[in-house]
């Protein structure tokens, strides 16, 4: 079967379209979409609950490729989902909760965490979606090895930001960090930051006694790949839903949670990790090393929408 992905050209959106093809077995094209205006996308809701759907309020060039389905992960590329499913009669998947559309794709794959509506075609995941390939793996496995060869087992750091609903701070940070390097005598460290850590977050890394350091500001260069697949032990900061997911689905680390401190609290990423928890996925780090290694497999479930999307 052949998939049709429409992409608003965020790949942590389209990502997760094609995780949903490479865990079934689908082949894909991806197509770019992309409102007119806000003006646009603001009608595309009201023209959705009227049932009107136009292709008018978007752009979107499709190829005559043959496909059996569409998926389309975002808000960007609900509507046009629709209408391009309704033209094509085709069965339609959406992954994230489609909020301010009604829900009535052949299938919906959302997060648990955003509490969708309980539907016969929702299927709720305990994490997001991240793409499984392991010839991805392997060769960013390789790179990272060209540029650090380890000498003794490693820990990695992956060290994020500030978001919507936490503040990262230096101090507190300091004082996980120096626990961590303290529980793991006889490792190697390894760090990486991203595009959001502080300034006062990075200086603090580098004045850190890493083994290995990746200060995103200075090299894009991504080691997270590789930190996955090599580390024993990877403690994330608790900014990134998607982080969190892809070290709880790939490799064999166990899995701490460096919390931020939150500002609003109870908010999905508390329950995105408190679920994981639970599952013995993740740790939240409390100054003690837990012992979450248990990795989730998200095929069933995607092979559950994909079958519920075809009988449609």
């Amino acid at each position: 079967m052949n998939a049709l992905i429409l992409t608003d050209g965020k790949p942590g959106h389209f990502n997760q379209s094609v995780a949903l093809c490479t865990n079934t077995g689908l082949n894909y094209e991806l197509v770019e979409v992309s409102y007119r205006s806000k003006t646009a996308k603001a009608l595309s809701y009201l023209f959705d609950h009227r049932g009107i759907y136009t292709e008018k309020l978007f752009t979107c060039h499709l190829s005559p490729a043959t496909c059996h389905l569409i998926v389309s992960t975002g808000s960007t590329t609900f509507y046009p989902n629709k209408v391009l499913a309704r033209k094509l009669g085709l069965p339609n998947i959406a992954i994230l909760n489609p909020k301010g559309y009604r829900p009535d794709f052949s299938a919906i794959l959302c997060p648990a965490y955003d509490h969708p509506p309980k539907k016969e075609n929702i299927i709720e995941l305990p994490l997001n979606l991240c793409a499984a390939d392991p010839a991805f793996f392997e060769e960013k496995t390789a790179e990272f090895k060209t540029k650090h060869a380890a000498q003794a087992p490693a820990v990695g750091f992956i060290i994020g930001g500030s978001n919507a609903v936490s503040t990262m701070d230096a101090a507190e940070l300091k004082t996980k960090l120096e626990q961590a390097f303290a529980l793991t005598e006889g490792c190697e460290r390894w760090v990486t930051t991203s595009r959001r850590t502080p300034k006062e977050v990075e200086e603090l890394i580098e004045a850190l006694p890493f083994d290995y350091t990746l200060i995103n500001s200075c090299d894009p260069y991504n080691p997270v790949p590789a930190f996955i697949q090599l580390c024993d032990r990877l403690f994330v900061t608790s900014d990134s839903a998607s982080m969190a997911s892809e070290t709880a689905s790939f490799g064999s680390a166990n899995v701490e949670i460096l919390m931020n401190r939150q500002l609003k609290s109870p908010n999905k990423f508390e329950e995105l990790f408190q679920g994981l928890e639970k599952r013995g996925a993740v740790h939240l780090f409390d100054g003690t090393l837990g012992h979450a290694d248990k990795k989730i497999d998200l095929a069933p479930l995607l092979k559950q929408a994909l079958n519920r999307a075809i009988r449609h």
